[in-house]
C-alpha cells in the first residue's frame, strides 16, 4: 500500500470494492478533501458512482463499503454522509508526517516525477515594435507561472518567444525611424498618425544619426512623399507609399535601419522580461519561416490537399470548413503571404519538432483566431487537439479607487517597466496571477503598494519572514528538526496546517492541469492564513523541548512550502520585512 494517504485510501476503498462488487473492482476511486473540516480529511463518492450500476441505495452501498474496509492504524474514523458519501478522517500520525517529508525533500515537496511529455509554451510573442506595456505584463506572468508549474509538475517544457520580424509592422517602425531621424537634419516630413509615436522612436533615430551622421539623410521630402495621396485621403495607402519610397531609396541600407530598429525594440523587450524574472528557452523567428520557405510550404501542402481556393487574384484557405465564420486569405493579389500563412507554417513547424502538447497564450481579443488556426492544422493533417490555446484578459489599473490612465499624452500605454518601478516585481507578478487569465483584472495600485495583511502578496511573504524571524530567536541547527518528535502536534490548528501542507502536490497538479497558477496563489493564501493565525494563537518557543521542536519543525516546513510555492509564480521569500 501507498505511504501518501490519499493513495492510501484509495488502496483500501479498493480493497472493500473488490470485496463488495467484484465485478466493479475497475472503477475509478476519487478523493476530494472536503470544504468544512466537521467532514474530515478526505471524502469518496465511490458508492453513488456504484448505485446505479449496483441498483442499490447509495448510503446502503457506503456502509457495505466501509464494513469491508482493511483496518488501518492511518484512518481514525470512516462515516457515511449525506446521500452517501464515505468520510474519511486521518488519525494525527497520517497528518503531521508531512511534516517529515516536506523537510527530508525540502525544495522537491510537491515536485512530480517526470512524465516524459513534452510541452511548449509560447507567450508574450508581442511585436517588437515599441516597450511592453501592462497588457504584455499580464501575459508574461501568467506564461512563466504556468511554465514553471507544469515542469514542477513533471513535464518536460520549453519556453517560446515568437519574433514578429517580418511584415507591415516593423516596416512601419523602419518607417517611422527614418522619418525621426530625418527630420534631425531639417528633411520635415508630415508623421503620419499611423506610424508610430513614441519617444523610443525619436531615441533610435537620435542614435543613428550619432553613430552614422547623415549617411540616411541623402535625400528630399519629395523623394520620400513622391507619389503618396495624402493622408487625410487615404493614410492607409499614404503608409504603405512611403515605405516602397524609403526601400527605393536607401537601397541596401533599408535593410540595416529595418534590422537597427528590431534589435533594439527586441533588446529592450529581452531585458525588461528578464528584469521581470522571464526568461525564454527558444526565441523564434518568424522571418526564418520565409527564409527556410517554410511558409511556402505550408501554403503549397494545403493547396496539394485541397483546400485552398483563388478569387480576385488571391488565394483563399476554405476555413470555414473547419468551424470557421469566413475563409482566409493565406496569399495576397501581389504575391506576398499574410500573416496568418506565416503562423500556419510556424504552428506546423511546432509539430515538426515534437511537441506533445503545444500551448499558446494569446490575448483575449485573438479568440476568433483559434477556430482558423486549428482548422488549418486539421487540413494539413495534424491533430489540432494537440493544440491549446489560453487566453489573457487586459489588466486595468486602479489608484485611489479610480480607473488610472492607461495611456500618456503621446499615446503611448503605461509600459511594464513603469509599472514594475511603482510597485515591484513581487507585486506585479503576484497580482497578475491572482485571477484566472481569462477574467478581467483590475490591479489596484495602492493596495499592491501596501504593507498589510490586506495586500496578499505582502500577507504571504510577511508569514515566511516570521519563520525566519523564529527560527533566528532560537538559534539553533534547523537539520535537527528532522527528528523532532511530530506527535507533540496534536492541536487543532497544527494539523490542520498539516493537512494544508499535505494539499501543496495536489495542488500543483491540478494548476498544472487546468492551466491555471492562480490555483497556487489561493493556496499560499490560504497556507499563509492558517500560520498566521497558529502563530497568534500559540507559542512557538516554549520551554518544553520536545514541543519546542515540534513546532519549529512544522513552522519550516510551512516556511520551504511558501518558498516553493511563491518561486512558482516568480515572487521573492524574504527573510525579513
Amino acid at each position: 500500500m501507498s505511504a501518501d494517504p490519499k493513495n492510501l485510501l484509495a488502496d483500501l476503498l479498493r480493497a472493500a470494492l473488490v470485496s463488495v462488487a467484484p465485478e466493479q473492482a475497475e472503477t475509478p476511486i476519487l478523493l476530494d478533501r472536503p470544504k468544512q473540516a466537521g467532514h474530515g480529511d478526505f471524502a469518496s463518492n465511490l458508492a453513488l458512482q456504484l448505485a446505479k450500476p449496483l441498483k442499490r441505495n447509495p448510503r446502503d452501498l457506503a456502509a457495505l463499503l466501509v464494513a469491508e474496509l482493511p483496518a488501518s492504524p492511518l484512518v481514525a474514523r470512516v462515516e457515511v454522509a449525506g446521500a452517501g458519501f464515505i468520510n474519511f478522517t486521518l488519525a494525527s500520525d497520517a497528518k503531521t508526517r508531512v511534516v517529515r517529508q516536506v523537510l527530508e525533500q525540502g525544495d522537491a515537496f510537491g515536485r512530480g516525477a517526470k512524465n516524459g511529455v513534452k510541452v511548449q509554451v509560447e507567450f508574450v510573442s508581442a511585436n517588437p515594435t515599441g516597450p511592453l506595456h501592462v497588457g504584455h505584463g499580464r501575459g508574461a506572468a501568467y506564461g512563466a507561472s504556468l511554465a514553471d508549474v507544469l515542469a514542477f509538475a513533471g513535464f518536460d517544457v520549453t519556453r517560446e518567444y515568437y519574433i514578429n520580424d517580418a511584415g507591415r509592422q516593423m516596416d512601419i517602425l523602419a518607417l517611422s525611424t527614418w522619418l525621426r531621424y530625418l527630420d534631425l537634419f531639417g528633411i520635415a516630413i508630415p508623421f503620419p498618425p499611423n506610424a508610430y509615436q513614441g519617444d523610443y522612436v525619436k531615441d533610435m533615430a537620435a542614435q543613428i544619426r550619432e553613430g552614422h551622421g547623415d549617411r540616411f539623410a541623402k535625400v528630399s521630402a519629395a523623394d520620400v512623399l513622391q507619389g503618396a495621396p495624402a493622408i487625410d485621403v487615404d493614410k492607409e495607402t499614404h503608409l504603405d507609399v512611403l515605405i516602397a519610397n524609403a526601400k527605393r531609396l536607401l537601397g541596401s541600407d533599408y535593410a540595416w535601419v529595418h534590422g537597427f530598429a528590431l534589435t533594439e525594440q527586441l533588446g529592450d523587450g529581452r531585458e525588461d522580461l528578464e528584469e521581470f524574472g522571464v526568461t525564454f528557452d527558444k526565441w523564434f523567428s518568424e522571418r526564418s519561416l520565409f527564409d527556410t520557405g517554410l511558409v511556402e510550404k505550408a501554403v503549397a501542402e494545403l493547396d496539394a490537399r485541397g483546400h485552398l481556393y483563388e478569387q480576385d487574384g488571391a488565394r483563399w484557405f476554405r476555413s470555414t470548413a473547419f468551424g470557421d465564420e469566413k475563409d482566409r486569405v493565406v496569399q495576397r493579389e501581389n504575391g506576398l503571404f499574410t500573416y496568418f500563412a506565416s503562423d500556419i507554417a510556424y504552428h506546423a513547424n511546432k509539430y515538426e519538432r515534437g511537441f506533445d502538447r503545444i500551448i499558446d497564450i494569446w490575448g483575449a481579443d485573438h479568440h476568433g483566431y483559434i477556430p482558423r488556426v486549428k482548422g488549418a492544422l486539421q487540413a494539413l493533417g495534424l491533430p489540432p487537439e494537440k493544440l491549446d490555446v489560453a487566453l489573457v484578459q487586459f489588466a486595468v489599473l486602479y489608484r485611489n479607487g479610480q480607473k488610472a490612465a492607461m495611456s500618456t499624452r503621446s499615446g503611448e500605454f503605461v509600459t511594464l517597466r513603469e509599472l514594475r518601478k511603482e510597485v515591484g516585481n513581487d507585486a506585479c507578478r503576484f497580482f497578475y496571477v491572482l485571477r484566472k487569465a481569462d477574467q478581467h483584472l483590475d490591479f489596484d495600485l495602492d493596495l499592491a503598494k501596501s504593507q498589510s495583511n490586506e495586500n496578499p502578496v505582502y500577507y504571504i511573504q510577511y508569514a515566511h519572514a516570521r519563520v525566519c524571524s523564529v527560527l533566528a530567536q532560537w538559534n539553533g541547527v534547523v537539520a535537527d528538526l528532522a527528528d523532532a518528535d511530530l506527535a507533540r502536534l496534536d492541536g487543532e490548528r497544527e494539523l490542520a496546517l498539516c493537512a494544508r501542507l499535505a494539499a501543496f502536490p495536489e495542488g500543483v497538479q491540478g494548476a498544472a492541469a487546468d492551466y491555471a497558477p492562480h490555483q497556487i496563489a489561493f493556496y499560499l493564501k490560504d497556507l499563509a492564513g492558517d500560520f498566521h493565525s497558529y502563530y497568534n494563537a500559540e507559542r512557538l518557543l516554549v520551554d518544553d523541548e520536545g514541543l519546542k521542536l515540534a513546532r519549529l519543525a512544522l513552522a519550516e516546513a510551512v516556511r520551504r512550502v511558501l518558498a516553493s510555492g511563491l518561486a512558482l509564480l516568480g515572487v521573492s521569500a524574504p527573510q525579513s520585512m
